[in-house]
């Protein structure tokens, strides 16, 4: 299910208000699909939700670092979970997503988030569009391209910024 941006309203009360919807979901995934020239702060988004912010190149950069890349690719989805473990919050907002996409660590970026999302919920911010019923990651042909069908998870899509979280 697709719920597009609605001009005026706050995107924290307009993403939280998915939070109800996602409760009884198998995976309780939120994705938030952005165009790359749209700034909007998430960090404070998240703050304000009273959820858990996590920049997830980051964070998955800094323990994928000292591995070799045999080992980042086969230990690249249990660090996603440990990440994650870490927080008692119930909603994980999770941004810059790029490292999922990375075809070294061989993994399915849409599959790791739904595993992600089947004990709390997590808030995906997307860097991609929708077409024809799609998620879109990347332009056809590049390496890191991924379409998935929207199916089984909500997409929240964000085309104006607000003024209230622009950077």
């Amino acid at each position: 299910m697709v719920v597009s941006d609605n001009k005026g309203e706050l995107i924290s009360s307009k993403i939280s208000s998915c939070f109800s919807q996602v409760v009884g979901q198998y995976h309780r995934l939120i994705v938030v699909s952005v165009q790359s020239t749209t700034r909007i702060n998430f960090r404070q988004v998240a703050e304000s939700t009273n959820s858990r912010y996590i920049n997830l190149n980051l964070e998955l950069s800094r323990l994928l670092l000292e591995l070799t890349q045999k080992q980042r690719s086969l230990k690249a989805e249990g660090l996603l979970k440990q990440i994650i473990g870490n927080t008692d919050n119930q909603v994980i907002f999770l941004e810059h997503l790029e490292i999922l996409f990375d075809a070294s660590l061989q993994l399915d970026p849409l599959r790791c988030l739904q595993k992600l999302a089947r004990d709390r919920t997590i808030v995906a911010v997307w860097s991609g569009d929708i077409e024809n019923n799609h998620l879109i990651y990347a332009s056809t042909g590049h390496p890191e391209y991924k379409s998935y069908p929207i199916d089984g998870f909500l997409v929240v899509k964000l085309e104006q910024p607000e003024a209230n979280f622009s950077q």
